[in-house]
C-alpha cells in the first residue's frame, strides 16, 4: 500500500443494460485504499446489488468515510429517463451516460476528484440517441481540450497507440509527423510521470508489413517514422524501430521495453489482449487527471446474470489510485 491520502476516484458504469453496474456493485464490495464516488443512476446501482444479493449503500460524497468502507459507494445522482433492462440498450438514456462522462470530469478538473474509472460504454446506443459518439478517450479529450494518447495495459506489456477507432483506409493517411512526435512526447511524459519510470525505452511499430522492407512493402516508415524517431532521440528519448510488428512483441525483446507504440488498432491491441485480457486496462494518457478504464465492452449477452468477471474493473481502480500517487511524487520532486 503507497502511503499518502486516499486518491479519490470518480467511478463511472458505462451502459447501464451492460454489465457495468454490477461491476460496480462489486468494485464496492472491496477493501481499498482509495475512495469511490459513483456517478451514476441510483436505481441502477441499486437493483445491479438486489440481483446480485449483495450489500449497497450509497451515502453523500462528504459523510464520514464515504466511499472507502466495503459495500458503500459516494454517490451523485445522474438518473436514466428510463430505467435500464439488462441486455437491453436504450438511446433515451444515452443522455444520462454522457452526463455522467462530463460531470466527473468536471469533478476532476476541479480538484474534488483525483482520477476517473470507467466502465464500458455502448457507441453504437449513444450515436442512436442523438450524440456523436466515437468513444470515451475522444470525448474526454475534448472535454478537456487536449490531445491524448489511448494505451492498454496489463503485467505483460503497455501498448500504446498512434492512431485509435479509425477505418483501415484512413490509417497510412493519419501517420504524419506533427501526431507522431506529438504522440510519443505524450507517451514518454505519462511514462515517467504516470509510470514512475525516469528513462523509459519505447519500442515503435511500423506500418508495414516487415516495417516497409526497406520501401519494397511501403515508404512510410522511411518517409514519416524515422525521421521522427530521429529527431526525438537527439532530445535524449529511447526510442527502438521501426520495428516489424511480427516480431516485436517477442517475449525476449518485450522484455526491453516500457512500452510499445502501435501505428493502429489491430496491430498492437490483439497481441495485448491475448497476453491477459481479463486483467487488462485502458488508460487515457495526457489528460489533466488520470483516467482509467476497463478492456471490454458492455456485455450485453452477460447483463443480468452476475456471471461477469470483474478483474478488469478491479485492475482499472487500483491503476488509477497508483497513478494518482505516482503523478503526487514526481511534481514534488519536480518542484524541489
Amino acid at each position: 500500500m503507497v502511503s499518502g491520502p486516499l486518491p479519490r476516484l470518480a467511478l463511472v458504469p458505462g451502459e447501464p443494460a451492460g454489465v457495468g453496474p454490477e461491476l460496480c456493485v462489486r468494485l464496492a464490495q472491496r477493501v481499498r485504499d482509495y475512495t469511490l464516488t459513483a456517478f451514476a443512476d441510483a436505481n441502477a446501482l441499486r437493483e445491479a446489488a438486489a440481483r446480485l444479493g449483495l450489500p449497497l449503500e450509497l451515502v453523500a460524497p462528504r459523510s464520514a468515510g464515504a466511499g472507502s468502507r466495503p459495500g458503500t459507494l459516494a454517490f451523485i445522482d445522474t438518473p436514466h429517463a428510463h430505467p435500464a433492462q439488462p441486455g437491453v440498450p436504450d438511446p433515451a438514456n444515452a443522455a444520462s451516460v454522457v452526463l455522467a462522462l462530463h460531470a466527473a470530469a468536471d469533478a476532476c478538473q476541479r480538484g474534488e476528484m483525483d482520477g476517473m474509472v470507467t466502465g464500458p460504454v455502448h457507441k453504437a446506443t449513444i450515436n442512436l440517441g442523438g450524440i456523436a459518439y466515437t468513444g470515451t478517450t475522444e470525448l474526454l479529450a475534448d472535454h478537456s481540450a487536449c490531445d491524448v494518447v489511448m494505451m492498454l495495459a496489463n503485467a505483460t506489456a503497455r501498448v500504446a497507440l498512434a492512431t485509435t477507432h479509425l477505418p483501415l483506409r484512413e490509417v497510412a493517411d493519419a501517420i504524419a509527423d506533427a501526431p507522431l512526435e506529438r504522440t510519443l512526447r505524450i507517451l514518454h511524459r505519462a511514462l515517467q510521470r504516470d509510470f514512475g519510470l525516469p528513462a523509459p525505452t519505447i519500442a515503435v511499430l511500423g506500418l508495414n508489413p516487415h516495417a516497409g522492407e526497406a520501401g519494397h512493402l511501403g515508404s512510410e516508415e522511411a518517409d514519416v517514422i524515422e525521421p521522427v524517431l530521429d529527431r526525438l532521440r537527439a532530445t535524449g528519448m529511447a526510442l527502438v524501430g521501426p520495428l516489424p510488428a511480427d516480431t516485436a512483441f517477442l517475449p525476449a525483446k518485450l522484455r526491453g521495453f516500457a512500452a510499445v507504440l502501435a501505428m493502429y488498432h489491430d496491430q498492437g491491441l490483439p497481441v495485448l489482449k491475448f497476453s491477459g485480457f481479463e486483467e487488462a486496462v485502458n488508460v487515457t494518457l495526457g489528460l489533466p487527471y488520470p483516467r482509467v478504464a476497463v478492456d471490454h465492452g458492455t456485455a450485453l449477452d452477460l447483463a443480468g446474470r452476475g456471471t461477469a468477471d470483474p478483474s478488469s474493473l478491479y485492475a482499472a481502480a487500483d491503476t488509477c489510485a497508483r497513478i494518482v500517487h505516482a503523478r503526487a511524487a514526481f511534481d514534488r520532486a519536480a518542484a524541489g
